[in-house]
């Protein structure tokens, strides 16, 4: 600070005296047992220009030391982080707070408005009890369906990471990983989110992350009643441990009378039943992408009925979310459906060749146990053919042509041994 404690060209009595600062988080980091260092008036406000303690500390391992940037009161003012200038309740910009709770507080930005302008501001804080903000925020509606569907519900200590090492970028780096600072490819210069403001942030205007987060929410997905009117159920996944069947209930049961509430512990999820079907869509509508209990962000979908169960959740490639779903390339396609049948077709199922009928042939068994066969030339042959003008003998499976192999056995024709009873008749 250039003006010196002695010097009487500026009013001490509004300089700020601190013994803690304002943090969300994130910034103060996960560590409980961390150093801070106060230097008083140490630098200016970059909001108002007024002086006023500055802390110092390192929010964790291989993060970024990190320090306060506006006063406690311009923070006070915005109900935001004295750091990364956040929502100290939503985690979100200013510009997408305000938008959501429909506020439009303009802060005068020449030197003798925002100087009367703070005054005051310090004026009501001061008969405050601190625990609501101030101004046209405190005025506004305590909650958002937008803003409760944004919300960053857990630390995201991501940010605190160190910057990117310049003199890697050039190749120059000689520290290797004793190096403080990220060796990284930087971001596109040309992608908006580079360019950041800590005056936009706080006025909330031309903030990239708002413009992203506001696009973010005018696409998100809804949800829709089912169709069948018998559906009175509610699927709530991502309980955890910690979510218990009370708790549940002392959150739907404002909606309407509840009939059952089926927790399964092993999926982590519970089935919510409700007595009526208005009650159920009411909590649909209120609870989806907005259902938070003890810190955790719980899914909220419709229960699927009876008949519904037992199908497959993918059909005609649509998900049971109602997204398209890509084809997956290489899979074959659906199977040919079966020829036709014709009733007066013959009953050939081997391909047989009609006009010839195979060989029928009658196998001696061999010989019992402990007889010697007799000797070659004496006795019966093995094989007699039936009938005086039997058929040559297949060739071997060696000696075959190639093509489809049947055997004389699977010839239905065959079956019964009606050749043989004939020519037993005709003898």
């Amino acid at each position: 600070m250039a003006t010196s404690l002695g010097s009487n060209t500026y009013n001490r009595q509004n300089w700020e005296d601190a013994d803690f600062p304002i943090l969300c988080q994130t910034c103060l980091g996960e560590n409980p047992y961390i150093r801070m260092t106060k230097e008083k008036y140490g630098k200016e406000c970059k909001i108002c220009a007024r002086p006023f303690t500055v802390f110092r500390w390192c929010p964790g391992t291989r993060m970024r030391f990190k320090k306060t940037e506006v006063c406690q009161t311009c923070s006070k003012m915005k109900n935001v982080c004295q750091t990364c200038l956040l929502d100290l309740e939503y985690g979100l910009p200013i510009q997408v707070r305000d938008t959501g709770v429909s506020v439009k507080d303009d802060i005068p930005k020449s030197d003798v408005n925002k100087e009367y302008y703070t005054q005051n501001m310090e004026r009501e804080i001061a008969n405050s009890d601190g625990t609501r903000p101030v101004g046209q925020l405190g005025k506004a509606p305590s909650s958002s369906d937008m803003l409760l569907k944004l919300a960053r519900t857990t630390p995201y200590y991501k940010r605190n990471r160190p910057h990117i090492c310049s003199f890697w970028v050039k190749g120059e780096c000689k520290r290797g990983e004793e190096c403080p600072y990220r060796h990284e490819k930087p971001t596109d210069p040309d992608d908006p989110l580079a360019d950041q403001n800590i005056k936009d942030r706080y006025y909330g205007i031309n903030d990239p992350v708002a413009d992203k987060l506001l696009k973010r929410a005018s696409t998100m997905p809804r949800l829709d009643p089912p169709e069948d009117k018998s559906i009175t159920t509610l699927y709530i996944g991502g309980l955890g441990d910690t979510v218990t069947d009370g708790e549940l209930k002392s959150h739907f049961y404002q909606f309407g009378e509840i009939r059952t509430i089926t927790i399964v512990q092993r999926q982590q999820c519970a089935f919510i039943q409700f007595a009526t079907r208005q009650a159920a869509e009411m909590a649909a509508e209120k609870s989806f992408n907005k259902l938070i209990i003890n810190g955790r962000r719980l899914t909220v979908k419709w229960g699927r009925s009876q008949a519904a169960r037992g199908k497959e959740g993918i059909k005609d490639g649509v998900s049971e979310m109602g997204t398209r779903l890509d084809p997956v390339p290489g899979l074959p396609g659906a199977l040919p459906p079966p020829p036709a049948l014709d009733e007066e077709a013959p009953a050939n199922y081997f391909n047989l060749d009609p006009s010839t009928s195979p060989a029928v042939m009658n196998i001696a068994l061999p010989p019992p146990p402990g007889i010697n066969p007799p000797p070659p030339g004496f006795g019966p042959p093995m094989f007699h053919p039936m009938g005086h003008m039997a058929p040559p003998m297949p060739p071997p499976m060696s000696m075959r042509p190639p093509g489809q192999i049947h055997y004389p056995s699977q010839d239905p024709q065959r079956m019964g041994a009606h050749a043989a009873h004939g020519s037993r008749h005709g003898d």
